[in-house]
């Protein structure tokens, strides 16, 4: 097994990135922090539809792999990967929508509120939390590699997914396929109560990686620019034919599985030493000691984002539910013409 080590200076210098690019992760992990903690008030006052699953303290994973991909790469978020689909091109304006049960949401109000997808963007509704993710996502990637087209397919998977028979089948026929896809395991320590020692022998999920014969690689979950260097690395190895990999981001969620979870089974000194290692604090700071930001850059930022979050909240409040007659549309495919020379497309 190969490891990537934890080494913000080094990631950017290879990754070359734009001081644009550098406040543009910024700005994705901060705008789905701020829309949570507000879509946690909401929750509290009763005006959502459904519970509320929040992706505190885990916002570098799912941002910085997912700005490390291409257009044409296809992503697949789990509860706690938002940020994702953000950097792929959806709103805060759409989820607040998807919270709310929206007719203007991607799901029109008639899927639950964190099964967001919309192929045209390069997003996948997630279908269930448990791996189930997995095979469709190394179908998607297999299929564009099938199709000539240079792109992966990027999956997430908690650790206590990487328990189920979908995890293992799916991968198993993705190396046999050397379908371009990118597995990220988020180890955040328990899978809902469950500590990770209480449900396997190992320290390290990558190693699993060594069963399928594909590399695995364990980096810093919460050092977006890791993350981002990680992916963008894999990515050029996976469309280069040579199959899927593995990552394990070491990360811990800081809230209850939901907000209907008290959290009482994680250990206060354990939630305390996370607490320093937060990921867009740590980023920050790693921006103002490499002057890559000012005070008054992100003092306009951090408006910016309140405004937006305030505008996304009123949009959804004011959009109207959906219509009964809007039942059975997107229920089936429409009626295509079959082109021969494009017969994968059947």
């Amino acid at each position: 097994m190969s490891a990537i080590k934890s080494h913000s200076n080094e990631a950017a210098k290879e990754a070359e990135l734009t001081k644009k690019q550098y406040h543009d992760l910024l700005y994705y992990m901060w705008v789905v922090r701020k829309a949570e903690d507000r879509l946690l008030v909401l929750h509290r006052q009763g005006k959502l539809i459904g519970t509320l699953f929040r992706c505190l303290g885990q916002e570098a994973t799912a941002v910085g792999s997912a700005y490390a991909l291409e257009p044409q790469d296809v992503v697949c978020p789990m509860i706690r990967d938002l940020g994702s689909i953000i950097v792929k091109g959806h709103t805060i304006k759409e989820m607040f929508c998807q919270y709310f049960g929206r007719e203007t949401a991607p799901t029109k109000g008639r899927d639950g509120n964190h099964h967001i997808g919309d192929i045209k963007k390069g997003t996948i509704s997630c279908i269930s939390m448990m791996g189930a993710t997995i095979p469709v996502v190394a179908g998607a990637a297999f299929a564009k590699q099938h199709q000539g087209i240079k792109a992966v397919g990027l999956a997430f998977v908690g650790d206590g997914g990487t328990s189920t028979g979908d995890f293992h089948e799916a991968l198993n026929l993705a190396s046999v396929l050397k379908a371009p896809l990118i597995l990220i395991t988020e180890n955040n320590n328990w899978a809902y109560s469950t500590p990770t020692s209480s449900q396997m022998n190992i320290k390290d999920i990558a190693i699993r990686a060594q069963g399928y014969g594909i590399p695995g690689y364990i980096l810093d979950g919460n050092d977006v620019l890791e993350v981002y260097h990680a992916v963008k690395k894999v990515r050029k190895y996976a469309v280069e034919g040579n199959g899927p990999v593995i990552i394990e981001v070491k990360t811990m969620r800081m809230r209850g599985h939901a907000e209907h979870d008290d959290f009482k089974y994680v250990p206060k000194e354990l939630l305390e030493e996370w607490k320093k290692k937060d990921p867009i604090d740590r980023y920050i700071k790693y921006l103002k000691n490499n002057k890559l930001i000012t005070d008054s850059e992100l003092t306009n930022l951090e408006k910016k984002i309140d405004k937006e979050v305030e505008e996304a909240e009123k949009f959804a409040v004011n959009s109207p539910l959906p219509r009964p007659e809007l039942a059975l549309e997107d229920v089936y495919q429409d009626q295509i013409k079959p082109d021969p020379q494009r017969w994968w497309e059947i």
